[in-house]
């Protein structure tokens, strides 16, 4: 089905209206448009022609922030003009449940967005996390034996390291134990470097373990006292 066939008052007006959105934001012309949106100029033409509803959701998306306007705006501009202009236009009813669609459809993608923000940033962590492990894993330890001797010359690089364990705090990431700290084994977060331990008899921490949140990176290395 072929869409309606828009009258030239009413592409005129849409026309104007698209043009006054451009110029305050400083936007000359559709091709302009076009670049910054990211969307083919057709696309813009369907919109003076009135046929806004044509277009996908992801392309108003771009429209409506290359204008600086909320989606919802955008619509109501060019959907309310069709209505009045089109010779065949639908009926109130109709536009309003495309409207709610398309808002529907937008609140969705957000929540997507939204996900898959989050998904990519566990997953950065997790890259990074992987990355830094050996420093992890090897730099409490040596940074315990500078402090108990200050006069090596690597105690004044301690300072030039806080930054990064500033950052693996901000990812959740906590420590299990310190380093020479005497405690309890617990097989669930200890891993005995040699000898034999049963749960609850007290070990030494030779190497801190890692968690993130509540999930176990690596465990604590300890050896019987």
């Amino acid at each position: 089905m072929f869409p309606p066939k828009m009258n030239s008052d009413s592409s005129q007006t849409n026309k104007e209206r698209l043009h006054n959105l451009m110029q305050q934001v400083g936007i000359a012309d559709l091709n302009e448009l076009s670049q910054v949106a990211k969307v083919a100029r057709l696309q813009l033409i369907r919109i003076q022609q009135g046929l806004i509803l044509n277009l996908s959701l992801g392309a108003i998306a771009r429209i409506a922030k290359a204008l600086n306007i909320s989606i919802d705006s955008l619509l109501q501009t060019f959907v309310e003009q069709r209505q009045v202009s089109s010779d065949r236009a639908r009926t109130s009813s109709q536009q309003s449940d495309a409207l709610i669609a398309c808002r529907q459809e937008y609140q969705k993608l957000q929540q997507e967005m939204t996900q898959l923000q989050q998904t990519l940033l566990v997953e950065f962590q997790q890259a990074s996390l992987e990355t830094i492990e050996s420093w992890l894993l090897q730099w409490p330890t040596a940074a315990t034996a500078v402090r108990q001797n200050p006069q090596l010359p690597a105690s004044k690089l301690l300072s030039l390291v806080e930054p990064v364990e500033q950052l693996v705090k901000h990812w959740n990431v906590s420590t299990i134990a310190t380093v020479g700290e005497e405690l309890a084994y617990d097989p669930q977060n200890h891993q005995l470097m040699k000898g034999v331990a049963q749960a609850g008899e007290l070990v030494k921490v030779r190497y801190v373990g890692y968690k993130q949140g509540d999930k176990l990176l690596h465990k604590a290395k300890v050896s019987p006292v």
